[in-house]
């Protein structure tokens, strides 16, 4: 399998090397590098080629690496039931680059752009409705992103008193939150390091 894949790695390099800026085939898959400028046109390429004849986008999503200058990966994941081969696309892009939108070549493309704006806040030109998908039209942010607060930056809560349901900024409030940084293993009869309590030291 992975001589296939290193033929079908090399084939597509020397048929579209204006896209493929590397590529390598780990625990047999294989994974291209590519510019995401001309992303629509190589996916169409992809699908059309005899040799290779990716016909079905089966995912589409993205990857937050902050400390990069280059801080997303949009990867698409495509399917040849043809050839029974994936290829993995990886298209690395700053954060207030565009995208062009694969969705005339693979309609399906919509909801998973869609979503990867909403989670990331990578923007897609071309596509034909761009909106949230899974959070609320109001909603503040874009949630998988790694700087994106685990508490969220709202709170929904039905209010009785209005009769409706409302926003709130999140507040924690301090009392409440007890940290005794003891072991879960209170039973045991050792101590791990790290676990002792202040006052417990011999």
């Amino acid at each position: 399998m992975s001589e296939a894949l290193k033929e079908l790695g090399a084939h597509i390099e020397a048929k579209r090397g204006d896209c493929v800026l590397g590529w390598d085939v780990t625990h047999d898959e294989l994974n291209i590098d590519v510019t995401p400028a001309n992303i629509a046109g190589f996916v169409e390429f992809l699908k059309v080629d005899p040799t290779c004849r990716f016909s079905t986008l089966i995912d589409l999503t993205g990857v937050d690496y902050p400390e990069r200058p280059k801080r997303f990966d949009v990867v698409y994941h495509l399917l040849s039931m043809y050839q029974n081969q994936r290829v993995r696309l990886r298209a690395s892009i700053r954060e207030d680059e565009v995208v062009p939108s694969v969705t005339a070549v693979h309609p399906g493309a919509n909801w998973f752009e869609r979503e990867v704006f909403d989670m990331f806040g990578i923007l897609f030109s071309g596509h034909p409705d761009l909106r949230r998908l899974l959070t609320d039209y109001g909603f503040r942010g874009h949630p998988l992103r790694k700087d994106f607060p685990t508490t969220g930056y709202t709170e929904v809560r039905y209010d009785e008193a209005q009769k409706r349901v409302i926003y709130e900024p999140v507040s924690l409030v301090q009392e409440y939150r007890q940290f005794d940084f003891m072991s879960p293993w209170e039973g045991a009869d050792y101590i791990l390091p790290g676990d002792e309590k202040e006052g417990d030291a011999t």
